[in-house]
């Protein structure tokens, strides 16, 4: 027997959701700037410092969008995470009242598993990456009935996560080009609802997660490398289908940049813009720094910076 289709998301239920997201999360600023400033080819690019948002990534979008969709058990809510979806959802859940538990593997960041805590939620730590949260996260909620809040593939994920684009369809009218970080691809599933054709929106994964790169080769989800830099936020063992659906439907394909590339691309907005992001958050920027995407000489580009729960990196010592 054949799975359901998943269902066709794009602008219009982003925006009728709109309404009841936004009183919840922050809109966050961009920053315009010239590609000269980051030793580039002359050229617009907008940053949008989405690691300003509430709990330090766009995960609290897709978190409040849940919870805001969902009947709450009396069990409250579970989630398994590398560290960000797991920090959002225990802020969501502190904000709106409602119970959480949240596992996440042995290799979260400490700044991410500090952030949890700090939120309130009961924290699971165990097993050695998402996928083994994931399958302890999967027992707990068939025992307990806790209403399980996915990390990328569900529809208040895409529909959260796309509000970010309606954000930027006001503050970059101009954009030609959304590069954005995958790992399960809510996030790039989100800004290609959004925007729906407006814009070329262009997937960066580091070349040991190639999730999306996988998917679209094989032209599914599948199975895919786990290991890079970027191993707490960009390195699920597959794409989510519903997400596959609109990334493939709506999007500019993927680029792949390598751990050392994310890296300097790290150092260099710190050290340019004095901006924090971890190894995840960059990865989007690192493809224009590296060359791994060119943009048109004219070409306004947008990059979604999307993390900053690290323990930081001291680059001038």
């Amino acid at each position: 027997m054949s799975a359901p289709p998943a269902p066709s998301i794009g602008r219009s239920e982003v925006a009728a959701f709109w309404p009841r997201l936004a009183p919840h999360i922050r809109r966050t600023p961009v920053v315009r700037l010239d590609r000269r400033e980051l030793d580039l080819a002359p050229g617009p690019l907008v940053l949008k410092l989405e690691q300003l948002q509430h709990s330090g990534s766009f995960k609290a979008r897709g978190a409040f969008a849940n919870l805001l969709r969902a009947q709450i058990p009396a069990a409250g809510v579970v989630a398994a995470s590398g560290g960000n979806h797991g920090a959002a959802v225990a802020f969501a859940a502190r904000e709106l009242g409602v119970p959480a538990r949240i596992f996440v593997p042995a290799i979260s960041s400490p700044a991410k598993i500090a952030r949890i805590e700090r939120y309130g939620a009961e924290l699971v730590v165990g097993g050695d990456d998402y996928d083994a949260a994931r399958a302890a996260c999967a027992r707990y909620q068939c025992e307990t009935g806790a209403l399980d809040i996915p990390a990328f593939d569900a529809i208040g994920t895409v529909i959260g996560a796309g509000s970010l684009a309606l954000e930027l369809l006001e503050q970059a009218p101009g954009a030609e080009t959304v590069l954005a970080s995958v790992g399960g691809g809510g996030l790039l599933a989100g800004i290609c609802a959004g925007y729906e054709g407006a814009a070329r929106v262009v997937g960066v994964e580091p070349e040991g997660a190639p999730t999306l790169t996988r998917a679209l080769e094989a032209g599914g989800p599948v199975d895919a490398e786990v290991g890079s830099i970027a191993i707490d936020s960009l390195a699920p063992r597959r794409l989510g289908e519903m997400t596959f659906a609109v990334i493939s439907r709506l999007g500019g394909g993927a680029r792949l940049v390598s751990d050392a590339e994310i890296a300097s691309t790290q150092k260099l907005l710190w050290e340019r813009l004095r901006l924090v992001v971890e190894p995840g958050g960059c990865a989007a920027l690192a493809a224009l720094c590296a060359g791994r995407y060119v943009p048109e000489p004219g070409e306004e580009v947008v990059v979604v910076l999307s993390g900053a729960n690290t323990t930081g990196v001291d680059f001038e010592r």
